[in-house]
């Protein structure tokens, strides 16, 4: 049609963080781009916007991926908690503290969606970009590290420890 600018979407898919982080200053040019971790993810969001009558009898490929990334909890973030990324740090009320890059990795996956479990293996590919292989010692510092500091801040939220499991965010 003529007289009407056509709009594109460019979907980029990074396993990890700092690689997203890096396709996004790639992107910061284009006029709409989605960064996903996974082709599940890219799935999802494509055919969400799909009829209702098809989705259902079945749900769409990679809806359950999608989910499980990026969360349907009910539970919004403490408004007064905030991960600026910007900065690499950790904002309650008007208080805030610097993070190393795995604290706010860590961070970002509690605070994007708090009160849920996050695994162990999920934490793990999510920010330090590998699997999970048992050990749990470099991401129980990180824990311990990012407590300290939401002490420090005096932040109405804890991360806990699900054993077995992994850790969620607490909101008090």
């Amino acid at each position: 049609m003529r007289g009407f600018p056509t709009a594109s979407l460019v979907i980029g898919i990074a396993s990890s963080p700092a690689e997203r982080s890096r396709l996004a200053q790639l992107l910061g040019g284009t006029d709409a781009f989605l960064i996903v971790s996974s082709v599940d993810q890219a799935r999802a969001f494509l055919t969400a916007g799909a009829p209702r009558a098809a989705a259902a009898t079945a749900p769409p490929p990679g809806q359950a991926a999608m989910t499980e990334a990026v969360g349907d909890f009910g539970t919004p973030p403490p408004p007064d908690l905030c991960v600026d990324s910007d900065r690499r740090v950790l904002r309650w009320l008007d208080r805030e503290i610097e993070l190393t890059p795995l604290e706010h990795d860590l961070l970002l996956c509690l605070v994007g969606t708090p009160e849920q479990v996050w695994t162990y293996e999920r934490l793990h590919l999510e920010v330090w970009g590998n699997k999970h292989l048992g050990r749990g010692s470099d991401m129980h510092s990180v824990v311990r590290r990012v407590r300290r500091k939401l002490a420090r801040l005096g932040a109405r939220a804890a991360i806990h420890a699900v054993r077995g499991v992994g850790f969620r965010l607490a909101l008090a």
